[in-house]
């Protein structure tokens, strides 16, 4: 419940520096009558300040007043500054205090004794406090005009443009409330698909990490198939080479390498004698044809031919000469005949070395290697051992990348968020599309008993007049099954309309939202109404306020009025400045 308790005034509109108090925290009807005894005392009553009271309610709550004055005209006039509205409520439990002043500018918010301080106040002002203010009543300040504060200078609802009148009514139906609730649900949906954008960012990292592994993978399994293979291989030739070493005869194969260096020793000696006879024969030869020359140049010289020209010799050197060749002739064949001694040694020597027959085979290169052999069996034998029960060192490095490396891709939450989106959706299209049922369902509830209330509030304040809202939020008025617009009824015909449109509208916000104890009604029963209206209209408000607990407030000019309530609010104006006094009849 909304519970309007004490608003105190200073030096607003026509109220001076002394604080006016006015407590709505009763349940009665209370005539407010004005006096200004600046014009005359009694026969005065305009320009005293009674609406003062609604406007100062007004700029408390909204911070501006119901009129269009602007907000440093609503400082008064003579004192200039120091204006300061305090108002006291109560909203489902829970105590509530504005003040809110101009000059200087200030607006404090105490929600259970406690300031609320507010971080973008800006000349006294802030959005995010009157946004908390507004959220906590319920209701704009349009909405306010119609349902709390009845006065003839807001515009009345029918005359408002067609599209002004469907935005108050769809606040007080509640199609508003889906509209914002809609706007978190839109809040909801974009921050849902960030999320969707967030985990698509997310998996296909994750995929491209798990690729770049995977490949990282299957290189590390090209690497361990050809370890494995060269392995294989390593085994098998060393396998193979142990096999070959266990054969060998080490015995024997010694005996080879010795025989083998006999054979080559005896292959150098046979190439060495044949060598040696074969030179010795050519040198024998070659003794051999010097010594016939020179046997031939004896014979010459003792025919007294000279041996190199052939002309006869008588002198007396042709026997020194003949000596001479001689004793070479006799040299050249001893030579020759040492030379046939010593090729008969050199075939002898052959024929005493035989032949060298095929050479013995051997496994090793050298005898070092052969008796080398017991050490490179066993060291193949160890390389062998080693090498069959090496490690594999690519397997467990594959193993610990697939299990630790590699991450699951999971769309589970990727699933969940797109069908909240879904979901979201959903309940957007109900709550903003002209054809959803709930929409529907909202609209025919609440005009139905809109149009109900409507209807008792016309019969008791006496307008014949058929008004019904229709299901696309349009009014239509008729008499006698003849339709009219708002503005082809009488003055007095159009104030009964909107009070019982406005009586209407707060029993509908009432049942949807909750209930207001303050009701103003200023001066709206002066305008146009008969004696008849007046008493009907009278007779209504005194009701409310007795079965509803309601504190009404009842604006007027009408003396006689004060006869027929227990409760007066006077307004008196006096040098300037407007006071409160209350008092009962």
């Amino acid at each position: 419940m909304i519970q309007i308790k004490i608003i105190t005034a200073r030096n607003f509109l026509s109220i001076g520096n002394a604080t006016q108090t006015v407590d709505f925290d009763r349940n009665d009807l209370t005539l407010v009558l004005g006096e200004n005894l600046d014009l005359g005392g009694d026969g005065a009553r305009n320009g005293v300040g009674k609406t003062a009271i609604l406007n100062a309610l007004a700029y408390a709550l909204y911070g501006s007043a119901l009129t269009n004055i602007r907000k440093d005209n609503l400082i008064n006039k003579t004192n200039g500054k120091n204006m300061l509205v305090t108002l006291d409520l109560t909203v489902n439990g829970h105590d509530y205090r504005i003040e809110r002043g101009r000059k200087p500018n200030v607006l404090r918010f105490y929600v259970d004794s406690e300031e609320k301080i507010a971080s973008d106040t800006s000349q006294g002002d802030s959005r995010e406090t009157q946004a908390d203010i507004e959220r906590i009543l319920g209701m704009s300040p349009d909405m306010f005009k119609h349902v709390v504060a009845l006065n003839t200078y807001t515009e009345p609802f029918l005359s408002l443009k067609a599209n002004d009148q469907r935005t108050i009514i769809e606040q007080l139906l509640g199609i508003t409330m889906l509209s914002e609730r809609a706007e978190k649900i839109k809040e909801l949906n974009r921050s849902t698909k960030d999320s969707i954008t967030q985990e698509e960012f997310r998996i296909r990292a994750v995929q491209e990490a798990n690729k770049r592994i995977e490949e990282q993978i299957e290189s590390l399994r090209k690497r361990q198939r050809m370890w494995i293979t060269k392995q294989a291989e390593d085994v098998t030739k060393l396998e193979s080479a142990v096999a070959s070493l266990e054969h060998i005869d080490i015995e024997a194969e010694v005996a080879a390498h010795k025989s083998l260096t006999e054979y080559n020793n005896l292959v150098k000696e046979l190439a060495d004698t044949s060598k040696s006879l074969t030179r010795a024969r050519l040198d024998q030869d070659r003794e051999r044809k010097s010594a016939d020359k020179l046997a031939a140049e004896v014979a010459a010289l003792l025919e007294h031919k000279c041996h190199a020209c052939g002309q006869d010799l008588h002198d007396d050197k042709h026997e020194a000469i003949i000596a001479v060749k001689q004793d070479e002739f006799d040299k050249a064949c001893v030579e020759v005949d040492l030379l046939g001694v010593g090729i008969m040694e050199l075939e002898n020597e052959l024929e005493d070395l035989g032949e060298t027959g095929p050479p013995p085979v051997v496994f090793y290169d050298t005898l070092e290697d052969a008796l080398n052999h017991r050490n490179s069996l066993e060291a193949l034998r160890k390389e062998l051992a080693i090498r069959s029960v090496e490690t594999d060192p690519y397997g467990e490095q594959i193993v610990d990348m697939q299990s630790q490396a590699l991450q699951e891709v999971s769309y589970d939450h990727m699933n969940e968020l797109t069908r909240l989106q879904e979901h979201q959706d959903f309940l957007l299209k109900l709550l903003t599309s002209k054809d959803s049922f709930i929409r529907k369902k909202i609209i025919e509830q609440n005009l139905l008993y809109l149009n109900n209330r409507l209807t008792h509030y016309l019969d008791r304040i006496g307008l014949p007049h058929t008004v019904v809202f229709q299901n696309d939020l349009t009014v239509v008025i008729e008499e006698l099954g003849r339709e009219l617009d708002f503005d082809n009824l009488s003055r007095g015909e159009r104030n009964r309309l909107i009070l019982s449109m406005s009586w209407a509208f707060r029993d509908v916000f009432e049942s949807l939202y909750q209930p207001i104890n303050v009701l103003f009604i200023d001066e709206m029963i002066d305008s146009g109404l008969d004696t008849q209206g007046v008493e009907m209209a009278l007779a209504l408000l005194k009701q409310m306020s007795r079965e509803r607990n309601k504190s009404i407030w009842l604006v007027s000019h009408r003396d006689e009025l004060a006869g027929r309530v227990e409760n007066i609010l006077k307004v008196i104006k006096e040098n300037g400045f407007t006071s409160y006094d209350s008092s009962s009849s």
